[in-house]
């Protein structure tokens, strides 16, 4: 496979930001969305990525040929082939392979290794994601006590290659971030105002914190935080969270695993010195609240089945397979 230079995602995406008439149906018609309204208006390049990396993932046994794939998006063969390769770096067959179990293996077997390396070396450092340093810190038990009592956490809304994200930060760092799809928004936001309201994810957790939502100041840290590219100069993230310390311990332990790389809930165990602790390990997994800079993605079954996902197990495997596809052509 011929290395092919990262695109640079974010500058068109921020394009079609300011398109409004384009990006009215952005959120149901990305990478783990769906909507039959969104599927029968015109769609624009990115959406048109979006639509074929869902079906590759939906259909990949399959193997759907490029023409279906072209039918599906509206394009000529050779146009959606050139198209699918200036947004993924890979053509639409090669990240068809990295959906295949054998793919999810050879992964499996990579993060193995660096994992079996932190354990002689000890979970100590930042975790890195591609160019991205991302350093845990958690909450004191008087921070959690007090729930956020004179604290302002800033919240919003915006775009991510893989859908619509939520993301809060506190002053000591990014403290929530989760996809959002249409059936989800109000679980995530409590609705859609200015103001969270007192059943949304953020409130739940902090509900003595001041709350201001700010949408442009959360869209450009979540460009900042996506736009990561091979070679880049390191860019450092704290991340807060409120814990156990057997979460936080498992937390961390995702943070080694290498972009490219998965591990079993079996090798996340023994990496933290809990060798029998498997089921506790996928409970503290499953309840990450900070999708995609905590990998918990990562982690698939012994097996090499992908498993379930908090925010949907089409969205983990396209994850899983712009992450490994990418580092194959690096």
């Amino acid at each position: 496979m011929q290395g092919i230079p990262r695109p640079a995602l974010f500058s068109v995406i921020r394009v079609f930001r300011s398109s409004q008439s384009r990006s009215k149906i952005r959120c149901k018609n990305r990478v783990g969305g769906s909507g039959l309204r969104a599927m029968l208006q015109p769609m624009n390049d990115y959406e048109r990525v979006a639509r074929i990396i869902r079906l590759l993932d939906e259909r990949q046994r399959e193997q759907p040929s490029l023409d279906d794939l072209a039918a599906a998006a509206g394009l000529s063969g050779s146009r959606l082939h050139r198209l699918f390769v200036e947004w993924v770096a890979i053509t639409p067959k090669d990240f068809l392979q990295c959906l295949t179990l054998q793919h999810a293996k050879a992964a499996l077997h990579r993060g193995s290794s660096v994992l079996d390396a932190a354990l002689d070396s000890g979970l100590s450092g930042p975790g890195r994601l591609h160019d991205l340093c991302v350093t845990l810190e958690a909450a004191t038990p008087g921070e959690v006590k007090s729930g956020g009592a004179g604290l302002e956490i800033v919240w919003g809304m915006g775009p991510t290659p893989f859908g619509n994200c939520l993301l809060a930060e506190a002053p000591r760092g990014i403290c929530h971030l989760s996809f959002v799809d249409a059936h989800t928004r109000r679980a995530a936001t409590g609705f859609e105002g200015p103001n969270a309201s007192d059943d949304c994810e953020i409130r739940k957790a902090w509900p003595k914190a001041v709350l201001r939502r700010d949408d442009a100041a959360m869209s450009e840290r979540l460009d900042w935080m996506f736009d990561a590219k091979p070679g880049a100069s390191n860019r450092n993230l704290r991340a807060w969270v409120r814990g156990t310390e057997f979460q936080i311990r498992v937390w961390r332990a995702l943070l080694e695993i290498p972009r490219g790389g998965l591990a079993s809930y079996g090798q996340l165990a023994k990496s933290i010195g809990r060798p029998k602790a498997s089921r506790a390990v996928g409970a503290a997994v499953g309840s990450n609240s900070l999708a995609w800079l905590i990998p918990c993605h990562r982690v698939i079954r012994e097996t090499g089945a992908i498993g379930g996902y908090r925010w949907g197990a089409g969205r983990k495997r396209a994850l899983i397979a712009w992450e490994t596809s990418a580092l194959a052509t690096a």
